[in-house]
This record gives structure tokens, sequence and C-alpha cells, in this order.
């Protein structure tokens, strides 16, 4: 399977162009409280108090002012332009799999390639965190435009595995904790894994970066992953620790398992009101995000 390179990310701007991260939640959820404001970042920003005038809204009423000069005074506030919105790649080794058109890892680069572009030219600046599982999370303050989209997608490039490897347990909780204090209030973040390491540290690592964020989970599958191997006997494992494997044999074990997974995560989701969309490594990016990003509402 080809590995994306850079040419390849930097195309996919041309399917980016007309979507938006700006989508519509559902009703029920909102009635829930469980989602913050579409709008961007805080939604609106404190400008200056003025004094109070027929027509403004009492719930603006600045009343330390108001006591302090003894009249009424009302803050004014103004939309912002731009929010933060945040790629947080979780690229550790265990993605170099795939059993269809291509691999995780591929998968993870092009869908975020295409969240990046889609972020810019919707007039939002881009940061990332990368973990790749080999070194301390690879950082990118927001910026706008190209400056913010071309250091993200050279990163994504360099870090993609090229061999298959054992993730490190703690990677994704590593990558959670080092990017909330990084955060503003308001801010998007994108969380782009195969949740291979979801335990409970994350789950409270998770729920703690959402408190004061927006944040979606994109989760990378794979048929096979969600099928089991087979009947017969298949050379599987590491590069030096290689093994048979019996698909027939391991199919329940292994179908068992990756139940489990999927729906460990499916209950944080809904337990922290995480719109949850599922990517998979048998269907092109540019055919699968554009229609999610033109619809009213992500797959919750």
């Amino acid at each position: 399977m080809i590995l994306p390179d850079l040419a390849e990310l930097v195309a996919l701007r041309g399917p980016a162009r007309g979507l938006s991260l700006h989508a519509h939640r559902p009703a029920l959820a909102r009635l829930q409280g469980a989602h913050r404001s579409a709008q961007r970042g805080r939604g609106l920003e404190f400008e200056e108090v003025r004094p109070y005038a027929p027509g403004d809204d009492a719930r603006n009423i600045d009343w330390r002012v108001t006591a302090r000069r003894g009249r009424p005074h009302t803050k004014l506030f103004r939309e912002e332009r731009e929010r933060p919105v945040w790629l947080l790649a979780d690229l550790h080794p265990g993605l170099y799999f795939g059993s269809r058109r291509q691999l995780k890892s591929a998968l993870l680069l092009r869908s975020a390639a295409l969240l990046a572009w889609v972020a810019v030219l919707g007039g939002d600046r881009l940061g990332a965190l990368i973990a790749d599982g080999r070194a301390q999370p690879r950082i990118f303050p927001p910026r706008g435009r190209e400056a913010g989209v071309l250091p993200v997608l050279e990163a994504l490039v360099e870090a993609q595995p090229q061999m298959p490897g054992v993730p490190a347990a703690d990677a994704l909780h590593t990558a959670l904790t080092t990017l909330r204090p990084l955060l503003q209030p308001g801010s998007l973040v994108l969380v782009l894994s195969d949740f291979s390491a979801l335990d409970e540290r994350t789950e409270a690592a998770l729920a703690a970066l959402t408190a004061h964020s927006e944040c979606r989970l994109l989760s990378l599958t794979d048929p096979l992953e969600r099928s089991g191997l087979p009947p017969g006997l298949y050379r599987a494992g590491l590069p030096g620790r290689l093994g048979w494997l019996d698909g027939e044999r391991s199919r329940r074990a292994w179908l068992e398992k990756w139940s489990a997974r999927q729906l460990r995560l499916d209950a944080l989701a809904g337990r922290l009101g995480l719109p949850l969309t599922r990517l998979d490594t048998a269907d092109a990016v540019s055919d699968t995000l554009p229609p999610l990003l033109r619809e009213t509402a992500w797959a919750a």
C-alpha cells in the first residue's frame, strides 16, 4: 500500500471546499446540555461596558459597574472571527495495518489533512498535536490560512509509521493531558485514533479536556478487525515475533475483544455527549468525510 505524501495531502484542499466544521448538533443533545454552542470559539467576546438602554438584554447587565456608578450598565460583546481547531493525531505504530484500500495510518493522515483544510478555509485557526509513540508529542500552535496547515501536513508525513509495532499503552493519555493546558475555552478538538489504548485514565483525561472545549471523536477501523480472520492458518505478529494463527479457532475471542472495545468507546461518547464518527480503511476519505460535513449533525 502506498503511504501518503505531502503532495497528496495538499491536494485534499480541493475536496475540502464548501465543507464546514460548524455543523449543528442533534436537538436532543442540545436539550440535554451535552454539547457546547456551535458558534466559533466562545461565540462572543467581551468588548466594553456602556449605560443600559431600552431593549438591551437584561442578562448582560454588569451589576458591579451598576452598583459602583449608581445607574444600570450593560456589557457589549462582539463575535469572535476565528476559533482554534486542534487536530490530535494518535499516530502510533499499531496503525501500520490495513486489509483493504489503505493502512489505518494512511486513513488518519488523509482524514486529518481534509479536516485541516476545512478548518482554515472556514476561517478558523489550525493547531495540532501529533503523537507517534516514539517521542514526546509534537505541538503546532493554532495559525490561520496555509501557514497553519502546511507544517502540520509535513509533520504528519514524517511521523507516519514505516513498519508495524506495539503502541505505547499511555500514548493517547499522554497526548490528551499534554493538549489540555494549551486549549482556549471554546476550542474545537478533533481526536483521530483507533482508541486501542482506551482505559480509565484515558477516559478521565478526555473528560477533563472536554470540560471547556468542544470535542469530536473520529475512530479508525478496518474490515478485518470487525470480522476476524477467515478460516485457515496465517503467519501473524511483529517482525521477529511471528507465529501461526488459526482463523477459525481465533475468531470468537477476536470478535469478543473487538466488540468490547467498540462498546466501551460508544459508552464513553454517550456519557460525555461527544459526536463519534467511524472511518474505515475500505473507504476513500474524499468520499466519506464530505457528506458528514454537509449534514446538519455529526453521528453520535
